[in-house]
């Protein structure tokens, strides 16, 4: 309907909720100059060929709209057509040529589609463009020769796709280029030597290419250069000298490539200097004692620095300056770089101690001091940094202990090995996440020969006098039987004490029944045998106790809870109110609970026994080819003796309806917060 309104000259439609396909019909609208249907969810559709009838249309903006297919070739019947936007869509197939005859267009945004081909054959005769980007698609062949000759080009992004040849050196003549880039592509060559000279430069970005030769010297001829990114290249020769002097140099990023010679002096000196990334160069020089102050990351390693290193950044985050030749001593005073995150001077010449100061750096979480010539202990307050996660002095002269401290350490990466450490490291060190920390240490020693194969911690050998030898045998004789009576006194000792205490703990106990039972607490006590041990974790160990009565035999699980101090009055209450309800749930699926034994130090709850263990000992091959010895035979298994598929359902269900029953029938509710496997029991 709405292409009725024959003199409608504007449509702008974008950023609403509008789907279905747009009709056809609207390219019977003559009038219409300005076309906005961007922004929505539109079915996947081509662009209608009909929007070539709309030779007045000056703009058409259709960017992230669902369309599919190649854009029409009628699109270059549009001479009034000025701003073309169809980015963000699945637009396949070429570039249309007639789009580059459109003399009055100045914007074309084509980026993030799939397009292919070449970018422009022939002659361009839409000088009047301004802005081109075509990234993110799949075009090939080289950067046309007549974007040179565009004397209005301010903007041109090509990046991200699969261009190669070399860069037109016409483009460094058009007076209005602010921003290039021209990132991962397969561009060779060099860049156009006055680049910078004939413009306000603002961006340059080459990035992963095969582009070689030197950097060109006039990138901050305009006096507003701010970016200059062209890592993983080929370049050599040195940083242009203009760039120390370019007050809006924000990032240089020159890394992975073949540049040698020092630093301009006055790069370490831009005040806007944001991000410095220099590594695998030839690059040479001293830094200054202090860095700009806006520097967040400096990356400079597998150069040639040298001179000391830098004590203040108040803002640098990231320090990488491995392998290079710096000397002398780490700053005392890091204070200056409060915000450091990582701090990397691993292979350099550094010698000295390291600085207590490092403690100051709390926001640290890596350390890499591998590979110098630091000498001295580990000072203490490595220890205290609160979020440090990774952790290398190894390769140094560093002696004596380990410090207490570094045992609060929560290290994802430790390595102090081939150092002169010794002494007994930290037990919370001692764990095989850190089996290799600690090699090449001689001195070091752990608190069990089985730890980090180290040798135990232990006393040294004694010396070297000899006694005479009928003394050395009365001493003998008269220690072995002081021994002996030693051994015997204890022995008495520890006997009565127990029978006492027993005797005592027997009668402080307190039992306390949710069903008819033939047993008391002593006999439960009596059971509590390391012969009867059948499992333990966390909360406690659990014993398998056979209790004879008029009856005959029956067999209860008795889960002895850990508790080492007295519980005060309030967790006390609070743990028999606990207990209670699970004595009063009454459940097909949930183990009974027959009663509670209780002392001030002492909490025994005693389960019915099942006697075909846990689903997980079924599951992982620990039960297999029918019961253990003295149990019941379990039904539903297959031939090999493993739990058949409907066996396990039945399980399922059991307890899916255990859980419901005690989440939702029960009252109050009982949240069982530790289903697994194990705590599954299978009953005959």
């Amino acid at each position: 309907a709405i292409a009725r309104i024959p003199g409608l000259r504007e449509l702008r439609l974008e950023n609403n909720l509008l789907g279905g396909t747009f009709p056809k019909e609207l390219g019977s609208m003559a009038a219409l100059e300005h076309l906005g249907l961007a922004g929505n969810p539109f079915l996947p559709m081509e662009l209608p060929a009909e929007f070539g009838n709309l030779t007045r249309l000056k703009y058409l903006w259709v960017s992230e709209a669902n369309l599919v297919g190649e854009i029409p070739e009628r699109l270059g019947n549009l001479t009034d057509l000025e701003h073309l936007d169809l980015a963000n869509n699945n637009l396949e197939g070429g570039i249309p040529g007639g789009i580059w005859q459109l003399e009055k267009l100045q914007f074309l945004y084509l980026y993030n589609n799939q397009l292919s081909g070449t970018i422009a054959a022939g002659a361009i005769a839409a000088t009047g463009l301004t802005e081109i980007d075509l990234s993110t698609n799949r075009l090939n062949g080289s950067i046309p020769e007549g974007f040179g000759k565009l004397l209005n080009l301010r903007l041109l992004f090509l990046y991200y796709n699969r261009l190669s040849g070399g860069i037109p050196d016409g483009i460094a003549s058009t007076p209005a280029l602010a921003d290039i880039r021209l990132f991962n592509n397969s561009l060779t060559g060099g860049l156009p030597p006055d680049l910078g000279k004939h413009s306000k430069l603002l961006n340059l970005e080459v990035s992963d290419n095969m582009l070689s030769g030197e950097l060109p010297e006039g990138l901050c001829a305009g006096g507003a250069f701010n970016s200059l990114v062209a890592f993983n290249n080929n370049f050599t020769g040195g940083l242009p000298s203009s760039l120390g002097d370019c007050p809006e140099l924000k990032s240089l990023q020159v890394h992975g490539n073949g540049l040698s010679g020092e630093v301009p002096l006055g790069i370490w000196s831009s005040p806007k200097l944001f991000t410095v990334r220099m590594r695998g160069n030839k690059l040479s020089g001293d830094l200054p004692e202090s860095l700009p102050p806006s520097l967040s990351r400096l990356e400079i390693g597998d150069n040639r620095f040298s001179g000391e290193i830098p004590s203040s950044s108040p803002s640098l985050q990231v320090f990488w300056a491995s392998n290079n030749l710096f000397s002398g001593e780490i700053p005392s005073d890091l204070k200056g770089m409060s915000q450091l995150l990582e701090l990397f001077l691993d292979g350099n010449q550094i010698s000295g101690q390291i600085p207590p100061g490092i403690g100051s750096l709390r926001s640290l979480t890596s350390l890499n001091l591998r590979g110098n010539q630091l000498t001295g202990s580990i000072p203490g307050a490595v220890g205290t940094l609160p979020v440090l996660t990774s952790l290398d002095l190894s390769g140094n002269r560093l002696s004596g202990e380990i410090p207490k401290e570094m045992g609060g350490l929560k290290l994802n990466y430790l390595n102090l090995s081939s150092n002169s450490l010794s002494g007994q490291i930290p037990p919370a060190l001692q764990n095989q996440a850190y089996d290799r920390s600690f090699l090449s240490n001689p001195g070091l020693c752990a608190s069990s020969s089985a730890a980090l194969n180290l040798p135990p911690c232990g006393s040294g050998s004694g010396g070297s006098g000899r006694l005479p030898k009928g003394l050395l045998i009365l001493f003998l004789l008269l220690g072995f039987l002081l021994f002996l009576a030693t051994v015997l006194f204890g022995y008495f000792a520890v006997r009565y004490q127990r029978r006492r205490k027993d005797a005592d703990d027997l009668a402080s106990w307190k039992l306390t029944s949710f069903q008819s039972v033939g047993f008391t607490e002593s006999s439960i006590a009596r059971g509590l045998t390391a012969g009867n041990l059948v499992g333990s974790g966390r909360s406690g160990q659990v014993y398998r106790v056979s209790l004879g009565n008029r009856a005959g035999w029956e067999v209860v699980a008795v889960k002895k809870i850990w508790n080492n101090k007295k519980l005060d009055g309030h967790l006390e209450k609070e743990f028999e109110a606990e207990v209670k309800i699970l004595g009063s749930i009454r459940h097909a699926n949930i183990v009974r609970l027959l009663c509670c034994i209780s002392s001030p130090d002492s909490k025994l709850l005693v389960y019915e026994y099942m006697d075909n263990g846990s689903l997980y000992q079924w599951l992982h091959g620990q039960i297999r080819g029918g019961a253990a010895a003295g149990e019941t035979a379990l039904p539903g298994l297959t031939k090999e003796g493993v739990l058949s598929w409907p066996a396990r359902l039945r399980i399922a269900v059991g307890a899916a309806r255990g859980l419901c029953y005690m989440h939702h029938e029960c009252s109050p509710p009982v949240v069982h917060r530790d289903v697994n496997s194990s705590n599954i029991l299978l009953d005959s």
